[in-house]
């Protein structure tokens, strides 16, 4: 699905049926013009009227003699079908079309959407719940020889210990969901044409790394916009002035949170550019936040209803691996093997739904915007039947 060129004109158009006009003819200068036509004499005669056009046609000449269209054909006038060769209609997508797209992709081709997306959420726990494991032991130990030796120090020793490692091995989720989000992209892209792309293929197409890539200059631009506004709270605590440390916390974290959801939502089509669109990164990206810049409030509320749906999700599946690791296991820490055991089963699975729902949901919502702003419903249409 190649995009179509920014700076290309667009063609100029014709009713169907009209004839160009004819050209003008050259005369003699120094010829004299032809004389104009005398009007007959008489009362004027009504021209003849019109034939009606086929039914649920609209006659493409007006009565008043101007070329032009006549008005849209009245409700109920036969329409020809939207061509749906897919998971969706091509044309512009409302958002019940979005969020039943997507769930018809994941049944489309559960091979890669649930396959491939529950064995990178594995391999990615297992290495995330190795390394908060091993850390979190680490960490409760040196917090322990640092603090007294109370029971109440203990427990918010081995608390802070979880937590800080649970930190630490972020990054892997986080690596492993851009991955996933990237290859399933590149499934639903071909749901939509009404295909199936294998595992093999989808984990054979390089430009994940440039995704992986763009994330993570993302990643490393929020820790420097972080660190912009820490630093300066921290050293003003460490002078006393807890005043304007408090002040400036709050200013520059509601800016950091403002500035986030904007950049968020105007990166947001960037990852299914970058997969299906074939172009270098950064006139990628550059097309990408295009793109959002008049869809900005509509992808917003789409995502945002999206996300809380999610997470909704994983709720239902990680709250109950917690209980079962505070009440059955007696490890409110979940440092325990069974603890650890019982809630990497738990982040997988919701690791796998939410992760394949919201990679659907991106996908669509590139579609739709490139439908409604560049017909690209057109171009899907000849590439699901060539001899359109």
């Amino acid at each position: 699905m190649s995009s179509p060129h920014d700076d290309t004109p667009p063609p100029t158009w014709t009713a169907p049926g009209s004839a160009a006009p004819p050209p003008a003819s050259w005369t003699d200068p120094g010829s004299t013009p032809p004389a104009a036509p005398q009007a007959p004499s008489g009362p004027p005669v009504a021209p003849p009227y019109p034939p009606p056009a086929p039914q649920g046609w609209s006659s493409p000449q007006a009565w008043s003699g101007q070329p032009g269209w006549a008005a849209a054909p009245p409700p109920g006038a036969w329409r020809p079908p939207t061509l749906q060769p897919g998971i969706i209609p091509l044309r512009p997508l409302g958002l019940g079309e979005i969020l039943d797209g997507a769930f018809k992709a994941i049944r489309a081709n559960p091979r890669v959407m649930f396959g491939l997306s529950a064995l990178v959420a594995t391999v990615a726990v297992a290495i995330q719940s190795v390394i908060t494991w091993y850390l979190g032991g680490i960490l409760t130990d040196d917090l322990l020889d640092a603090t007294s030796s109370s029971a109440y120090s203990e427990d918010m020793s081995s608390t802070f210990g979880s937590a800080l490692a649970n930190f630490i091995a972020l990054p892997i989720t986080s690596l492993a969901t851009t991955v996933l989000t990237g290859w399933l992209i590149v499934s639903v892209s071909r749901s939509v044409l009404g295909q199936k792309v294998a595992a093999s293929a989808v984990l054979r197409n390089r430009k994940i790394w440039s995704v992986v890539g763009f994330t993570a200059a993302v990643a490393v631009a929020a820790v420097v916009a972080v660190a912009l506004v820490a630093v300066p709270v921290v050293a003003l605590a460490a002078n006393d002035q807890v005043g304007p440390a408090v002040a400036l916390g709050l200013l520059g974290g509601a800016a950091l949170v403002v500035v986030g959801i904007w950049f968020g939502v105007r990166t947001l089509l960037v990852p299914p550019a970058i997969m299906l669109e074939g172009k270098p990164l950064r006139p990628t990206v550059a097309r990408a936040w295009r793109l959002t810049y008049k869809s900005y409030w509509r992808l917003l509320g789409i995502y945002l209803l999206v996300s809380i749906l999610a997470s909704i999700v994983t709720q239902f599946v990680v709250t109950p691996a917690a209980l079962i690791s505070a009440f059955v296991f007696d490890d409110p820490t979940m440092e325990s093997f069974g603890s650890i055991l019982v809630s990497g089963v738990a982040e997988v699975v919701a690791m796998t739904l939410s992760t394949a729902f919201l990679a659907a949901v991106v996908a669509l919502l590139y579609i739709d915007v490139r439908m409604r702003r560049e017909g690209l419903d057109v171009e899907l249409a000849r590439a699901s039947d060539p001899t359109r």
